[in-house]
């Protein structure tokens, strides 16, 4: 069976590897989204798979010659790579000299480990985009997660811009698209493992951050982080309920009212944008049927019936939504009955590309996620699926969270052992972001008197050093399966720190006279609503940066160019070292000028200014939405108590190698070259890492 699914994952690389564009077999968008016509997509899967059985001879004996010249300068069969976003070295450190982590202390032991310098800022996908390019922001041009888009005010997405075809045709109440829909990848530079495929070298990467939409390489790639659901949106839940529950959801979903005395109530669940009309979403019909005694429903979603009892976390939902024209748009989702009693609480997930019928590819070859699909059950395709938003709105308890997060955890673990098992040399690659989201979500229970535990509890202590035991039992598992000429790198973005206090820096702006709102208001909306910007000179967005209102770059753009660096200055030296009264400590550690931290051709695009928080403190959640409150300083009251967007000293990654390293202060820019240097392939010039220079460790990896 082995041998067969490797031919077929053979071939399946091989066939897509010649496709053409996967964004010119689509035939339709909604709301940034096109839909793959599934005829379409086998009639050009066989076609292209004869064409490469007809040139099969020819490929062999070139990949051949290449694979032998490769050898011969490589230092090693095969490098392989796993990512525990955001594990924190002080945690690590204090687990291994406490005997918790014997695996990763006997590595550390034969081979090297060090704290792994991180960006400026230290946001994931910043630091992945170092981490895979071996550059800094201004070559990458990833600065947060959230970009100023040109032109406005608004932000964007920092790493992919889907926008529907430019053209379209009216047909009465229809709107035909013309072309193909615009799929745009905003990171720039050159992944490391696309260098290495150019010289020969096979390649697996899956789940790193920042790689949708898939880039075309000589290699198979699974998207991560920052992938859209269905919707086209970072995740947005759905909660069902009669009660009261919902009335609070705000962010990261939104309430469905239940209405009628039940026990039968019928609502829908919604989808994509219908791509041919302007009258809303796509939704399929569903009925719930509650059964009080039995703390149970049964779900009929279109045509299929599911039933759930409460407390359970079902199995991955697949989701038609019809469409007129005869295109169907297939999606899954989870549930989650919260209560079936007094009030019912049910809980849809996003609803997440289907990775076995995608309408937006996920992953290259698009067939990839197909296969994986296939092999290993359905996965989830969104970027961040642990659904920390619904946590954070107590939509999902502690408890399905942790079931959630752990059954996509499982999942990433069997393909990351499946794919070693079918990649033996070249580069296998694969972020866990289970490391992350906990550690977001339950620091607050090793943080006495976190305000998120106002209202009590105390049941998750124990929960992050689980997760540290659970990584450490995956390195044994790994390292038994590793060869005496594979090299093991273990590493994370980033490490974390308390977050407990909220840093309104809109709010700061606007009581200092930098940010001025219309009719002397004090408070202004989302995204900057009520202010006039003819009057204002500086205002933030993102996690870290705060922008200048620039003439000729911004729309209405008021601080000349001659007066930048002195408002700059300025601004600063008021920020830095910035007390919290009520708490009587400093809230930011430092204020960096980005013209003197960042070079290259993209650094412009960045903010004026970076925020270094001190631990403890983050830019609180409404000035990230571009929000004025009347508070400066707010207590975290969210279940999210941990973050590591503050000043990047305080936050270093952790470096694991089987080797030696000759650098005692590796660097996340430096893994990229690190890497191609093992295969024997020159860095490129762009990149601002270097080699660590690696010797190969005595015995297994």
């Amino acid at each position: 069976m082995g041998k067969r699914r490797g031919t077929l994952i053979a071939l399946l690389a091989a066939v897509l590897a010649a496709r053409p564009d996967p964004a010119a077999a689509y035939i339709g968008p909604g709301a940034g989204f096109a839909f793959l016509g599934s005829f379409v997509f086998i009639l050009g899967g066989l076609l292209f798979a004869l064409a490469v059985l007809l040139t099969l001879p020819a490929r062999l004996l070139a990949r051949r010659i290449r694979s032998r010249r490769r050898r011969a300068a490589a230092k090693v069969g095969r490098v392989v790579i796993v990512g525990f976003d955001g594990m924190d070295p002080e945690l690590a450190e204090a687990f291994m000299a406490e005997g918790k982590l014997p695996n990763l202390a006997r590595l550390a032991r034969d081979g090297s480990y060090a704290r792994l310098g991180t960006t400026n800022p230290p946001i994931s996908p910043v630091a992945w985009s170092t981490f895979m390019t071996g550059s800094d922001p201004g070559k990458h041009a990833i600065f947060d997660f959230l970009r100023r888009e040109p032109g406005g005010y608004l932000p964007g997405l920092s790493s992919a811009d889907i926008r529907p075809p430019r053209r379209s045709i009216r047909l009465g109440p229809y709107r035909i698209p013309i072309g193909k829909p615009r799929i745009r990848m905003l990171r720039r530079g050159v992944p490391f493992w696309k260098t290495l495929g150019e010289h020969g070298v096979p390649a697996a990467v899956l789940k790193v951050p920042i790689t949708f939409p898939p880039e075309r390489f000589r290699g198979l790639l699974l998207s991560g982080l920052c992938t859209p659901d269905l919707k086209g949106s970072q995740g947005t839940f759905a909660f069902y309920t009669n009660g009261d529950r919902g009335r609070n959801v705000r962010t990261g979903g939104y309430a469905v009212r239940l209405e009628g005395p039940g026990p039968v109530f019928e609502t829908a669940v919604s989808g994509p944008r219908n791509p041919f009309r302007d009258d809303g979403d796509l939704s399929i019909p569903m009925r719930i049927t509650v059964d009080a005694a039995r703390r149970s429903a049964r779900l009929r979603i279109g045509a299929e019936t599911f039933e759930i009892a409460e407390g359970e976390l079902s199995d991955w939902i697949p989701l038609t939504f019809r469409a007129p024209f005869g295109v169907k748009v297939r999606g899954i989702a989870q549930a989650y009955l919260r209560s079936a009693a007094p009030a019912v609480e049910l809980y849809l997930s996003p609803v997440q590309i289907d990775p076995e019928r995608p309408s937006l590819p996920v992953s290259h070859p698009v067939a990839y996620s197909v296969y994986l699909a296939k092999v290993l059950g359905p996965f989830a395709t969104l970027g961040l699926p642990q659904d920390t938003w619904a946590l954070n709105e107590g939509v999902l308890t502690d408890e399905a969270f942790l079931e959630q997060a752990y059954r996509i955890h499982d999942w990433l673990e069997a393909a990351f052992f499946h794919t070693l098992a079918q990649v033996r040399e070249g580069l296998v690659c694969c972020v866990f972001d289970t490391t992350d989201v906990i550690q977001h979500e339950f620091w607050r229970y090793i943080a006495p008197g976190h305000p998120a535990l106002r209202g009590g509890g105390a049941s998750g202590g124990g929960v992050i050093e689980d997760l540290y035991r659970r990584m450490d039992a995956l390195v044994g598992r790994l390292r038994e399966r590793l060869g005496p000429r594979d090299l093991l790198l273990i590493l994370s973005d980033h490490g974390f720190k308390l977050f407990s206090r909220g840093f309104n820096l809109n709010s700061w702006l606007v009581r200092n006279g930098y940010l001025v709102l219309r009719d002397g208001a004090a408070v202004c909306g989302e995204w900057f609503e009520g202010v006039d910007w003819s009057r204002t000179r500086a205002y933030a967005l993102g996690l870290a940066g705060l922008f200048l209102n620039r003439r000729g770059r911004e729309p209405r753009g008021i601080v000349e160019r001659g007066d930048a660096a002195a408002l700059k200055a300025e601004l600063s030296g008021k920020l830095a070292g910035l007390v919290d009264g009520e708490k009587g400590a400093t809230a930011i550690a430092a204020v960096y000028d980005a013209a003197e931290i960042y070079s290259g051709p993209y650094a412009a695009e960045g903010p004026d200014l970076i925020i270094g928080y001190a631990p403890g403190w983050r830019v609180s959640w409404e000035s990230v939405t571009g929000r004025a409150t009347e508070e400066i300083f707010i207590d975290n009251e969210k279940a999210w108590s941990a973050d590591h967007c503050i000043d990047h000293r305080f936050v270093p990654g952790v470096f694991f190698c089987s080797g030696r390293i000759a650098s005692s202060s590796p660097h996340l820019r430096d893994i990229a070259p690190t890497v191609l240097d093992l295969f024997g392939v020159a860095p490129p010039a762009s990149m601002d890492g270097a080699p660590l220079g690696v010797a190969a460790a005595e015995g297994r990896p």
